[in-house]
């Protein structure tokens, strides 16, 4: 086999958009015929140039090559430039053709890829939600309600999820981690109290924040949080700073989460290391691959932490993070995006039954990409994938982060 042509569908999911502006997939196709789709998650920058960075990485380290020249790929692809350090970019276009090698590999195999990265370890894949306006919530209204939000987590639990998330804190900013207002944290307090009682012991509460906070007004908030027993705190502080992230971690009694802006072992390794986080959070699209993250897991292991692969882009890369997550002995669980588009895209291939996905044995990731359906939906704009305000914290009129 000889990887041959490439080509890629920037899609832009209909309103309400979950899932990010736009998700990029890509499809190899080997010399042979044999076909396989990934998913590209990076958001800094256009699409466009994005689309011409996969392009490159993809004729420059891995046209012609042998899909299962995987970790060789992934050497080119990380050092060739002179590098060998991690980039966002770079490792978010390779993660994606990286992804699409492993459906090739199991169609050639006629082995879901689960059974080529060591089998099913976990026989169904634990599953959580984002708490998302149901159809009679006013959407604009919702992201500062918590009557709300405990009546979507309640609809969520009765559908079968064991965990929610939401991100009630606000705001998402280009401005450094800064000092939570007194109304963000009684705000997310409230969240967490109507939550918790709506749901009961019946499901995990996860609390993000995007990375927003200092370190003080991280911890201030989490110790406003602690009696709500939160399963995690996502992300407190800007993810580049390990050694006070660790911090942090040490004055909570909530476990800290990490990871969907890192990329490779090289920055998962001194979070480990350092004790800043026992709940890792690679993103598929962007870490480097699955190979990439199989590392990580191991890594994580070793230091009695566990795995939670995320997920806010499309329904290949979810495809991607459910074979990981049951090929390792330390999944958590796996977020999910349940819209229409997500499920018409790859033919309603996965589903998730009473919180759970159970892989079936198809081939590759089990899954066809609705190219018709991918085309159909072009992004056209210029705007990038995930974007953050311009706006420093409101400590007069409160802040009002809008979903993710």
């Amino acid at each position: 086999m000889r990887l041959q042509n490439l080509q890629i569908f920037t899609v832009a999911p209909p309103a309400p958009g979950w899932g990010g502006r736009y998700w990029i997939f890509v499809k190899l196709t080997t010399a042979c015929g044999i076909e396989g789709v990934g998913e590209c998650y990076a958001s800094s920058v256009g699409p466009k140039a994005m689309e011409a960075v996969i392009e490159d990485v993809f004729s420059r380290h891995m046209e012609g090559e042998n899909p299962e020249s995987i970790e060789l790929m992934f050497r080119r692809a990380y050092s060739a430039g002179f590098t060998q350090r991690p980039d966002l970019t770079v490792m978010g276009a390779f993660s994606g053709l990286e992804i699409a090698c492993w459906d090739i590999l199991g169609k050639a195999r006629e082995r879901p890829v689960y059974a080529l990265l060591g089998g099913k370890v976990t026989p169904r894949v634990r599953c959580y939600t984002y708490l998302y306006p149901l159809p009679h919530h006013d959407p604009a209204a919702f992201w500062t309600s918590p009557d709300m939000a405990a009546e979507a987590a309640l609809d969520a639990v009765d559908r079968g999820y064991t965990a929610v998330k939401f991100d009630p804190a606000g705001p998402y900013t280009i401005h450094a981690g800064h000092q939570p207002s007194m109304s963000d944290i009684s705000r997310s307090a409230q969240f967490c109290k109507a939550i918790r009682k709506a749901v009961g012991d019946r499901a995990d509460l996860l609390f993000g924040t995007h990375g927003q906070f200092s370190t003080g007004g991280a911890i201030r908030l989490a110790k406003a949080l602690e009696p709500y027993a939160p399963l995690w705190f996502e992300e407190p502080i800007p993810p580049d700073n390990v050694a006070q992230m660790a911090r942090v971690a040490g004055a909570t009694s909530i476990p800290v989460a990490t990871g969907e802006r890192l990329t490779t072992k090289a920055e998962f390794a001194p979070v480990l290391r350092q004790g800043a986080a026992t709940i890792l959070q690679p993103a598929l699209g962007r870490v480097g691959g699955i190979w990439e993250a199989k590392k990580i897991a191991a890594l994580a292991e070793v230091y009695n932490a566990q795995m939670a692969p995320h997920l806010y882009a499309g329904p290949v890369e979810w495809a991607a993070n459910l074979h990981f997550g049951a090929s390792i002995p330390n999944l958590l669980m796996a977020e999910t995006i349940e819209t229409d588009f997500h499920d018409q895209l790859i033919g309603g291939a996965i589903r998730v039954e009473n919180g759970f996905v159970e892989l079936s044995d198809v081939p590759g990731f089990g899954i066809t990409l609705d190219e018709d359906l991918a085309r159909a939906h072009p992004y056209e704009g210029n705007k990038l994938h995930l974007e953050m305000q311009s706006t420093p914290c409101d400590y007069q009129d409160g802040n009002d982060f809008q979903g993710g």
